[in-house]
């Protein structure tokens, strides 16, 4: 893991950090927004929206406003030669203030926001076909392992060439493969292979040679055993170790040995999970290490560690034993992600219909979880705002954001800048320490209103709207990262991968599920969906 905590983008940081159609006013919502959150608990909606509802009533101008303004940040911080995209850019949007650096997830994020604006009437098809070819042309031909395909974590986006030293301070940068970040380009390039004709057949190629078993941990090696199913490695180093004492030398694809983290991914409320989908939907992983993953740790007191006791039952899914583990949260059982954040639960459901997939779990989980992030900021912490989730800190660097309550790990993601921590104890094995906490400066992420938008359209507008309108944390390149909602605080760049999950939001929610059919195609449908909808999670109504 870099040491770097103040230049190490969204990207790196989640991937590494982390544990483990209802028509409505012009808008067209599929999946679990047909039956929103709010509907769940029975209150209505005007109890959840404040402010001037000449800004807060749902306006599909708006949405595309935003959704222009977005493609403006991503289009000033692509260069012109190679397609690639920075991580981030500064508020100026100025060619000279580009990050440096990027990384596939980035790419990938590109690729799939250039769809969405197409859809839109943002760019021509002309424009989006052009953009795809360059970038792809470019990924194509850059330094990546060749064995399994899998691209390297940072490149240098003016060149497209694997970085050696950090832009800044030379410091020196082991190329290292990353699951989940070749995960959110490998799901890019299969929107692109069915979304468009003349981009397709370079990025079919591109995708086809990624070798997603290289990443799995099958058990086959006795010395470096995991949970029974198998689990999905952080990644590997391919030239040199530069993890010392997390790693092991081997391959799960033979040839070379690389060296191996002895990180795994082990919880399935978390963007890994697109890795694990991209690997059951290639036959190159099998359908059962999706059950491999906690829902949550166990209930039993040698388990005391976290900050909150699960409630639960165990069922068996293709042999096993899962235990169907939530939380309970202001009257909700919810499945906890690591850090409690929107980017864990609602990520991968941009490209798959989680919800109408799975509706015993997905279906149960995602609206439960916007109901859950938005009760945090209206209702228990009082911000006013909502949507908490990793992205720049308005004080400078980088921080996970989150709702605690709703996270896996003791140290928390925490939703102010005070780190207020939330623990209501472990039953009668640990005495609770913080049961009910004051909050402070609320830091609320825009890109995490987007997500919810695919699930409670109506309240994420309002509150979008009302951080541009009463926070400002807003220019021409749409929502700045974040704001601490109390001082004003704005953290005022743009980071690639943030204002790609606005992009692929709005494509779905304006644009009829653009990404989500051209990832699921019915090939993909055929291999996913039965595993998913297999499942029954312990989420619901306490």
């Amino acid at each position: 893991m870099t040491a770097r905590p103040l230049i190490v983008p969204a990207a790196s940081r989640r991937q590494l950090l982390v544990g483990g159609a209802a028509a409505l006013g012009g808008i067209v919502v599929s999946g679990a927004a047909a039956q929103p959150a709010h509907a769940l608990s029975g209150s209505p909606t005007a109890s959840f929206v404040h402010g001037d509802a000449h800004h807060t009533a749902w306006s599909s101008r708006t949405a595309r406003r935003w959704a222009a303004d977005t493609w403006r940040s991503l289009v000033a911080m692509t260069d012109e030669r190679t397609g690639l995209p920075a991580d981030n850019i500064e508020a100026s949007l100025a060619r000279g203030d580009r990050s440096g650096y990027t990384s596939p997830t980035n790419v990938g994020g590109y690729l799939w926001s250039a769809v969405v604006a197409r859809e839109l009437g943002i760019i021509s098809r002309g424009e989006c076909t052009r953009r795809l070819l360059q970038t792809l042309r470019t990924v194509e031909r850059m330094e990546h392992h060749t064995p399994s395909g899998m691209y390297y974590n940072w490149y240098d986006e003016a060149t497209g060439e694997a970085l050696t030293t950090w832009p800044d301070s030379g410091d020196p940068v082991v190329p290292f493969c990353s699951s989940i970040d070749n995960g959110w380009l490998g799901a890019a390039l299969l929107v692109v292979s069915s979304a468009d004709r003349g981009a397709a057949p370079l990025a079919r190629k591109v995708f086809g040679r990624m070798r997603w078993d290289a990443f799995y941990n099958d058990n086959s090696d006795p010395a470096h055993q995991v949970r029974a199913g198998g689990l999905i490695h952080g990644g590997f180093y391919p030239g040199e170790d530069g993890r010392p004492g997390g790693t092991y030398q081997g391959t799960h694809i033979g040839g070379d040995p690389v060296w191996l983290t002895t990180h795994h991914y082990d919880t399935t409320v978390s963007e890994t999970r697109i890795t694990s989908y991209l690997g059951i939907l290639t036959g190159q992983i099998p359908a059962r290490q999706y059950f491999a993953m906690w829902r949550t740790f166990p209930d039993t007191c040698d388990w005391s560690w976290p900050e909150m006791k699960p409630v639960g039952r165990n069922r068996t899914y293709l042999g096993l034993e899962v235990f169907e583990g939530a939380y309970t949260y202001r009257g909700m059982h919810v499945v906890p992600g690591w850090g409690g954040s929107m980017f864990e639960e609602l990520m991968p459901d941009v490209f798959v219909d989680e919800a109408r997939w799975a509706p015993r779990s997905w279906g149960r989980n995602h609206p439960l979880h916007v109901r859950a992030q938005r009760e945090h900021g209206l209702l228990e912490a009082k911000y006013g705002f909502w949507g908490f989730s990793p992205a720049s800190n308005p004080a400078g660097g980088y921080r996970e954001y989150g709702v605690d309550a709703l996270g896996l790990n003791p140290d928390g993601y925490f939703s102010d800048q005070e780190m207020t921590n939330y623990d209501p104890g472990f039953g009668d094995c640990r005495p609770a320490t913080n049961p009910t906490p004051t909050f402070g400066d609320g830091v609320v992420t825009p890109h995490a209103a987007f997500l919810a938008m695919m699930h409670e359209p109506r309240e994420a507008f309002a509150n979008l709207a009302r951080v541009e309108h009463e926070l400002g944390a807003y220019d021409r390149g749409g929502f700045f990262d974040a704001v601490a909602v109390r001082s004003g605080t704005v953290a005022r760049r743009y980071l690639s991968l943030d204002q790609a999950m606005v992009m692929g939001s709005l494509g779905n929610v304006l644009g009829k599920d653009v990404i989500r059919k051209a990832f699921s195609t019915k090939s993909v449908e055929k291999r996913l969906r039965p595993v998913l909808a297999m499942e029954e999670f312990g989420a619901g109504l306490a």
